[in-house]
């Protein structure tokens, strides 16, 4: 019962539209940053880490999980 109570309480945190707006934001730096040529997604995470100095730490986690699952050339070493 533990176990769902804390599933529960971390998609109630992720699912916020503070962190849905950071993971479209994200998403939306990845894919855009990411079909440049010789910039993936460890470059864009590189650039943007000063931005997310000022968020908390759920939020900057989501939004750098967002950039780094939607860049395209993530995609192309699966």
């Amino acid at each position: 019962m533990d176990l769902m109570h804390n599933l529960a309480l971390g998609f109630g945190v992720a699912f916020t539209f503070q962190n849905l707006l950071y993971a479209f934001f994200g998403s939306v730096l990845g894919t855009l940053i990411g079909v440049l040529p010789g910039l993936g997604p460890v470059a864009t995470i590189a650039m943007l880490l000063p931005s997310i100095y000022s968020l908390d730490a759920t939020p900057a986690l989501i939004m750098l999980a967002g950039i780094y699952y939607a860049c395209p050339a993530n995609r192309a070493r699966w």
